[in-house]
């Protein structure tokens, strides 16, 4: 028997940020990012919509990109200081992660953060507070996912928190509140979210519900993601990607991803890396690398018109072009030397990253720094892959 995790309640639409409105309850934290949401005029429409329903609201705001147990601790003596029974996630993957975790230490104060790193560790939650995720970035999915991935800055480590306990109450997913993204997180975003399809539907876990969200997501992120880069004011694109993100978060919220993910939180922990622009990197040749452990790569690759896992490959490596991203590490400016001085750490933590277990192959340490290596240069993976 398999259990389905899913957000309790999805709205889904341009302009559904006004379902706020009909909330029940009486205090809520809206936790978010820098000043986007405040510019865009959505922060101001979110706290409305709560005040129309009743619901005293404070804001915590100034959550960093790849936001930091700090910053979780911080937030969440916030919330012990104002109690709310609502906490709301607003903005991108990093406001609505940081919430989540806030949201640990809130119900949970005594807490040790390296106790929530092993999967599904994550106490029961909902004694408190529930939680309200509304996205305005489409890639990660989080408004539905039972995950928050958090950076120990002193460590040079992203830690995925992985508990279905994490896995939000209410979803809202409004296409409205993208149309300000810039073109290079539309891009970044949108490709985090194909490889979430890619990889649930390949995952050593057997679900069919998240096999048929990730073919259906697949097809919308190629159908719409170039024309939300090219044209970010069309809301139908926007939308069509916003909900191609949350299926594939739904699809991997309940299939599990894999080495892509393991190898990506670690360049984008030590070298800043934004996380889907990694993953498209890493994803062809990760697929390369699986090929020879899942004959299920051709089912995919066919829907968007292709045969093979090559095929589906090279679409995805056309797809990263067309949308403006870079096919390698060493385009950031890492140089050889200090990739080599820090591919045994990176490899060691990918390898023993939660994600790592969920792939369809079993990888060595070795495999790991194959594929880092190959995608450092920006070459196609192969067996034998080694840094010239």
């Amino acid at each position: 028997m398999s259990k389905l995790f899913i957000a309790s309640e999805v709205f889904h639409g341009a302009g559904s940020l006004e379902e706020l409105k009909n909330i029940p309850g009486k205090k809520a934290i809206i936790v978010t990012g820098g000043s986007s949401m405040k510019k865009s005029g959505t922060l101001d429409k979110a706290v409305a919509f709560l005040q129309e329903a009743g619901i005293e609201t404070k804001i915590f705001d100034g959550v960093e990109e790849d936001p930091s147990s700090a910053t979780s601790l911080k937030g969440a003596q916030a919330m012990l200081e104002f109690q709310p029974d609502w906490i709301v996630g607003l903005g991108g993957c990093s406001a609505i992660d940081a919430a989540k975790t806030m949201w640990i230490f809130y119900e949970y104060p005594e807490t040790d953060f390296d106790s929530l790193i092993k999967p599904f560790s994550v106490p029961v939650l909902r004694n408190k507070a529930k939680f309200i995720a509304i996205p305005s970035t489409s890639g990660t999915g989080t408004e539905t996912t039972g995950l928050a991935v958090i950076t120990d800055r002193e460590k040079g480590v992203k830690y995925p928190i992985v508990s279905y306990e994490l896995t939000p109450d209410i979803a809202i997913v409004d296409g409205e509140i993208c149309a300000s993204m810039p073109a290079h997180i539309t891009s970044n975003t949108g490709l985090d979210a194909l490889t979430h399809c890619v990889e649930a539907f390949v995952s050593n876990i057997d679900n069919n519900y998240a096999d048929v969200l990730s073919k259906g997501g697949l097809e919308i992120v190629f159908d719409n993601l170039q024309e939300a880069v090219k044209n970010p004011s069309n809301i139908t694109a926007r939308q069509n990607m916003h909900d191609a993100s949350f299926m594939a978060g739904l699809a991997f919220n309940n299939a599990w991803l894999g080495i892509v993910h393991s190898l990506s939180h670690q360049v984008g922990a030590l070298y800043g890396i934004p996380h889907g622009c990694a993953n498209a990197i890493f994803l062809p040749n990760v697929i390369r690398y699986n090929e020879s452990a899942t004959d299920k790569y051709p089912a995919l690759a066919k829907v968007i018109g292709e045969e093979t896992a090559e095929g589906l490959a090279q679409a995805i490596e056309g797809l990263r072009k067309n949308v403006n991203n870079i096919g390698s590490l060493k385009e950031f400016g890492i140089s050889k030397e200090d990739w080599i001085k820090n591919l045994d750490y990176i490899a060691g933590n990918a390898l023993i990253d939660p994600c790592t277990g969920f792939n369809p192959r079993v990888p060595s340490l070795e495999d790991l720094k194959d594929i880092y290596n190959a995608c450092y240069e920006g070459v196609v993976y192969t067996e034998s892959a080694v840094l010239s």
